[in-house]
C-alpha cells in the first residue's frame, strides 16, 4: 500500500503545472513574459526557413514546436510564440545576451561553441558536402576552382582542412548566408558551395529547379546537430530533452524525417537511425 500511495504522488508531482516557486532562469521568465522567442535561419530548409506563407517552418522548427506544447503543459497555461530570425555571426551571442530562448535550425553542436551556449540533446547528424551546377564535374577535379561556404560555420574550417590534406589549390569565397551561396552558384561566381549535406539537400529541394543541381554523396565532416539554450540552465534544458528524447522513444521522430526527407529519399542514413537508438534515453 505504501508503495502504491508513492507512485501515485511521484506521478501527481510529475503531471502537476509547475509552480511559480520552482520555476528557475528560462522557464520564470517565459511565465513572466508570458512568451517564449524562438530564434531559427530564415534560409536553411529543410531544418528552418521561410514557408510559402512567410511562417517560420521546417525539421528542428517542428522540434521546437513540441517543446512549446510541453512547457505549456508544465505550466498549465498558454504562451505567445515569438519567432526572431538571427544569422550565423549572430545566433550564440543572441542565445547568450538574452535575445532568444532556444535556437533552433541547424547548428552543430561543438565544444567551443559550447563555452557560449549549452546544446539539448542531438536532433540529427549530418556531414559538410558539396552542391555543384548538374554537368559540372568537380569530384575529384577541384584545382583551380572557386567554393563557396558560409562563413562563421564549422564547414569552413573542415573544407580548409580537406584541401590541405589533398594539395588541391582552390579559392574559398566567404560567403553570407546559404542563400547568397545559392546565388553565387547559379550566376556561375563560383564552381561549388559547400555546406552540410542535409542544407544544401533542402536547397535543392525548395529551389525553382531542383534538377538544375548534383549533390556529391560523400561527407568530408561529421556534424551533430542540436539546439542551443543559454548556460547553466538545467531545467529548460532538460524540459527540451524529455521532448526530444520521446520523440525517438516514441519513433515520432521517424514522421518528422519522413516529411521533410521523404521526397529527396526513401531510405534513411544509416548514421540517423543509430541516433535514435543511441538518443531514446528512458524516462
Amino acid at each position: 500500500m505504501k508503495t502504491i500511495l508513492t507512485i501515485i504522488l511521484a506521478f501527481t508531482f510529475i503531471a502537476s503545472p509547475l509552480s511559480a516557486q520552482e520555476l528557475t532562469g528560462t522557464l520564470q521568465q517565459i511565465q513572466k513574459t508570458g512568451k517564449i522567442r524562438i530564434g531559427y535561419r530564415n534560409s536553411q530548409p529543410p531544418m528552418s526557413f521561410l514557408g510559402k506563407d512567410g511562417k517560420p517552418t521546417g525539421y528542428s522548427i517542428d522540434i521546437c514546436t513540441d517543446i512549446i506544447k510541453e512547457i505549456q503543459t508544465r505550466m498549465g497555461t498558454d504562451i505567445d510564440v515569438e519567432y526572431i530570425a538571427v544569422e550565423s555571426k549572430d545566433r550564440f551571442s543572441a542565445v547568450s545576451e538574452n535575445k532568444i530562448d532556444i535556437l533552433c535550425g541547424s547548428t552543430t553542436k561543438t565544444l567551443s561553441r559550447s563555452e557560449l551556449v549549452d546544446f539539448t540533446q542531438l536532433t540529427f547528424v549530418t556531414g559538410a558536402s558539396f552542391m555543384a551546377l548538374k554537368g559540372k564535374k568537380i569530384k575529384n577535379n577541384f584545382d583551380g576552382k572557386k567554393i563557396g561556404v558560409v562563413r562563421d560555420t564549422t564547414t569552413v574550417a573542415a573544407v580548409q582542412e580537406l584541401f590541405k590534406e589533398v594539395s588541391a589549390n582552390v579559392d574559398i569565397i566567404l560567403l553570407n548566408t546559404t542563400t547568397e551561396g545559392l546565388s553565387a552558384l547559379k550566376k556561375r561566381e563560383i564552381d561549388a558551395f559547400s555546406a552540410d549535406q542535409v542544407v544544401l539537400i533542402g536547397l535543392a529541394i525548395a529551389s525553382d529547379a531542383p534538377d538544375t543541381f548534383s549533390i556529391l554523396p560523400d561527407l568530408f565532416s561529421y556534424e551533430p546537430f542540436a539546439l542551443a539554450v543559454r548556460r547553466n540552465d538545467a531545467d529548460f534544458r532538460l524540459i527540451a530533452n524529455r521532448v526530444i528524447s520521446r520523440l525517438y522513444r516514441s519513433k515520432q521522430i521517424l514522421a518528422m524525417y519522413d516529411k521533410w526527407f521523404g521526397k529527396f529519399s526513401s531510405t534513411r542514413p544509416a548514421a540517423f537511425d543509430a541516433l535514435i537508438q543511441i538518443n531514446a534515453i528512458p524516462e
